[in-house]
């Protein structure tokens, strides 16, 4: 069930850390991926595969591509307001995703047994009624704060704490380890 102090939904969910290579705006080469909320326990994002992405000549890494799913399936934990982290995820690479290509990602949980999440997530070329491209699902494992603290760089760690506003810091500890 979506949490009732979850973002509403169309509402831009904006990075989780400003570092985070997934969604962060402070990573130059990073996805720069932006995810909303969506209808019950449901996110859409998009991401623009730019040529920093690239693994084969005009094309977008498989790792990257990877790397897209699993923010965007990380997101959903927003709506739960949980903080877990990724346990297992499966990738389906259906077509090539050529350098500039804009991928229009949907994403839901399925399932909720415990500490587990479990999501899938479709990636679409050219529109979210688009030829699938990359499809995914995932299991997520719900954590305390202390497994980013204790595991963390302490620079980072200590520069994410001293952030004085309360849901910026609490946020920078959401999504994946």
């Amino acid at each position: 069930m979506r949490h009732p102090d979850a973002p509403a939904p169309g509402e831009l969910l904006g990075a989780h850390y400003e570092h985070c290579f997934g969604c962060g705006g402070g990573q130059p080469h990073g996805l720069h991926l932006q995810a909303r909320a969506g209808e019950g326990v449901s996110v859409t994002a998009e991401f623009t595969v730019k040529p920093a992405h690239q693994g084969a000549p005009g094309l977008a890494h498989g790792g990257v591509l990877a790397t897209a799913l699993d923010e965007t399936l990380g997101s959903l934990n927003w709506l739960l307001r949980t903080i877990a982290v990724t346990g297992r995820l499966e990738t389906d690479y259906i077509r090539p995703v050529p350098v500039d290509t804009v991928l229009h990602f949907d994403a839901r949980i399925t399932a909720v047994h415990g500490r587990k999440i479990y999501s899938t997530a479709t990636g679409r070329i050219g529109g979210p009624d688009g030829p699938v491209a990359v499809r995914a699902d995932a299991l997520f494992v719900e954590v305390k704060v202390d497994h980013f603290i204790d595991n963390g760089r302490p620079a980072e760690i200590q520069a994410a704490m001293a952030d004085p506003d309360q849901a910026r810091r609490a946020r920078a500890f959401e999504v994946n380890p």
